[in-house]
């Protein structure tokens, strides 16, 4: 991504800068957007979101006010017809491309150019915002270029499956942990000039699924796609596979060596709330320790011995489950397995759902959590930290649920646990790493 100081007022070449026609866009997408302060996790009230075809960007559709969570409300926007999306061999680009300027009072404007959004689907624009006095270098202009489906990326480099490891010698992890962060470094691994980011997992494996996939695929292909992109990931966290070559992050934003990831892109809601429910899961097979280096492709332009994702969307088509799309590709005896351990929380989930009556040390952790996170997110109401799960308790959690995007229930399940665990310690550190 460029660092700069000057906001884009130019569209980048791509194909997408025809879509201010909007009679070829007869359907619709919603977008919602969410601002915070790059230091710490504040969310940025009053804010002024200005939205425009990225190909017509001196003409606005919308002007949006952040409310106290620092998120406009949810917006139509026009986007192409659903089925360009499912159909790879269709040369029109299928999701429109929109310019978000942000500006607020003490903060620094940015321009997101190129958000996409396709028919049908909510897509999450988060956008982080430097207060004027601070020093710290942050991209005031996030450029997300064409989607890997769509645009021209280099091929992965083929690797195997299962990677050497040395026993003795190099220090190497005994066990698959979930980590809080994983490093990208937004280029190829020998180019010294990219920048490295600090990434949320959950938010890497979130923001490369929506660049990989179409959010408008059934649910076992996004499930299967997931899948195969955290184990992926984890197998470079787990055999440090930079580390060990002298490199100091975790895995690159090249296609060329793993997955696409761009700065500030927007997700999708479908993708977020799929990665939330199985984020601690990866591939496994009997008697390897390390989890499975997952290779895909799209099958159209690129084929590879993994996974085809045009394939996997045509398998879920044909009713298959993500399990069987896995085995498809990869054989049967690859299973999911669950890491052992999630680094970065406060305290495991209980295994179980905490609703009215429930009761306990667990639940006051969690009433605790809500009130440090409702001093961030006034929305949220406080609650008195009692033990005990009653109507105040779930009314404050539906309420999170909704700042956050995940289903309005008021019962603390699991991606709801942990999304309030990951939200807690983003409130109470000063400010996110990188």
């Amino acid at each position: 991504m460029p660092d700069t100081d000057t906001i884009l007022t130019e569209p980048q070449d791509t194909a997408a800068d025809t879509v201010a026609d909007t009679d070829a866009m007869s359907y619709t997408g919603t977008i919602k957007v969410s601002v915070v302060s790059s230091l710490g996790l504040v969310p940025i009230e009053n804010a002024t979101v200005t939205i425009s075809f990225t190909g017509d960007p001196q003409s606005p559709l919308n002007v949006l006010t952040t409310d106290s969570s620092g998120q406009t409300p949810v917006i139509e926007l026009p986007a192409p017809p659903l089925d360009l999306s499912l159909q790879p061999e269709n040369e029109q680009q299928p999701y429109s491309e929109y310019n978000i300027e942000i500006t607020a009072e003490g903060y620094e404007p940015v321009l997101v150019s190129g958000s996409e959004i396709f028919a049908g689907e909510l897509s999450l624009q988060p956008v982080r915002m430097n207060p004027l006095a601070t020093t710290e270098e942050e991209e005031k202009v996030v450029i997300i270029p064409a989607h890997t489906l769509f645009g021209d990326f280099p091929p992965k480099i083929p690797e195997e499956e299962i990677k050497p490891m040395a026993e003795s010698g190099e220090i190497v992890l005994s066990r698959v942990v979930i980590p809080e962060y994983v490093i990208v470094h937004d280029g190829v691994p020998s180019d010294s000039t990219a920048r490295n980011y600090w990434v949320r997992y959950k938010d890497y494996i979130k923001n490369v699924a929506s660049c990989e996939i179409y959010s408008t695929w059934p649910e076992s292909a996004l499930y299967a796609n997931i899948l195969v992109i955290m184990s992926f990931t984890l197998n470079r966290v787990f055999t440090e596979w930079y580390r060990n070559q002298g490199y100091n992050f975790t895995i690159t934003s090249s296609t060329a060596y793993d997955q696409k990831w761009v700065y500030g892109r927007n997700i999708f809601k479908n993708i977020d709330y799929l990665v939330d429910t199985v984020f601690a899961n990866y591939l496994s097979r009997p008697g390897v320790r390390q989890p499975i280096f997952t290779s895909y492709c799209d099958g159209r332009r690129v084929t590879c011995s993994g996974l085809s994702q045009w394939g996997s969307m045509y398998l879920a088509e044909q009713g298959y489950s993500a399990i069987d799309i896995i085995r498809y590709y990869y054989g049967n005896d690859m299973y999911i397995n669950t890491a052992d351990f999630i680094s970065g929380v406060p305290s495991s989930w209980p295994g179980y759902d905490l609703s009215i009556g429930s009761s306990g040390e667990k639940v006051r952790q969690l009433q605790i959590q809500l009130n440090r996170i409702a001093r961030n997110y006034p929305a949220i109401p406080t609650v008195t930290a009692d033990g005990i799960y009653g109507p105040a308790t779930a009314e404050a959690v539906r309420t999170f649920q909704g700042v956050f995007n995940l289903p309005q229930t008021g019962v603390t399940d699991y991606p709801t646990w942990y999304e309030v665990s990951e939200i807690y310690v983003g409130v109470t550190r000063i400010s996110e790493p990188g």
